[in-house]
């Protein structure tokens, strides 16, 4: 753990979300009146089964899907509460997102990739790139801002990935099943660089996995189940998590 857990503030409180897809008979409650919280300063996994509402919960906290009810405050700000418009503008600011499938545009550069985040938020296109070198700098792959995506290895591209991810410094940073794809070597490494992103004042980094590979680099676990977080475990409480 990064701290004293009473010292740290709170990152995300999510409370009675629910959320449902579809109508009629092949209506489906992906989320049932569940709430959440993660801290900054932690790493925090997310774990269960596939289809318990893993990846619907992070969509909804990243504002990216509307809840049907239910409370979700991302740093002080209440998106169940926004506009759409003021929804996107927040996101962009203070979120980043990485993904099992890395989702480079194969005929941009490593540089032109990890640029579209500032590109987006209305940075000159020079600036973007000098931002961008210096994230893939950060991230390992320093000299590599002028390959393409094929040229790299799975491992190096989640690191092209996470780069995108971090270039606009967002306070929350979102992991959907970002070691899955990976070998065991390259994704402990890709886990201690989101550790050490959690790590810096004022971040929080939420990770959804089917990994148990990665426990040992989480500060919390939250169980989900049938839509609904079962509990939230920490310190030697993690140990009781199901493999």
């Amino acid at each position: 753990m990064s701290q004293d857990a009473a010292t740290q503030p709170t990152a995300i409180q999510v409370s009675g979300l629910t959320k449902a897809f579809g109508k009629g008979n092949a209506r489906t409650m992906a989320l049932k009146d569940t709430s959440f919280d993660a801290r900054e300063g932690d790493l925090q996994l997310i774990v269960g089964p596939s289809g318990c509402g893993k990846t619907t919960l992070l969509s909804v906290i990243a504002g990216t899907l509307v809840p049907d009810t239910g409370e979700v405050i991302v740093f002080g700000e209440p998106l169940h509460a926004m506009r759409s418009a003021a929804v996107t503008r927040f996101r962009r600011r203070y979120i980043g997102f990485i993904f099992q499938q890395f989702n480079l545009i194969p005929t941009l550069t490593l540089a032109e990739n990890v640029s579209i985040p500032l590109l987006l938020a209305g940075s000159g296109t020079s600036k973007a790139e000098r931002a961008a070198t210096a994230m893939l700098d950060r991230v390992g792959l320093a000299g590599r801002e002028k390959n393409h995506p094929r040229q790299l290895s799975g491992g190096q591209q989640q690191r092209v990935a996470i780069a995108r991810a971090l270039v606009h410094d967002p306070r929350l940073l979102i992991c959907d099943e970002p070691t899955s794809a990976l070998d065991r070597e390259t994704g402990h490494q890709i886990m201690e660089i989101l550790r050490d992103i959690a790590r810096k004042p004022g971040r929080s980094v939420i990770v959804v996995t089917h990994d148990p590979r990665v426990y040992e680099f989480a500060d919390r676990i939250a169980e989900m189940e049938d839509g609904r977080v079962l509990r939230q475990l920490e310190g030697a409480a993690m140990a009781d998590v199901s493999l």
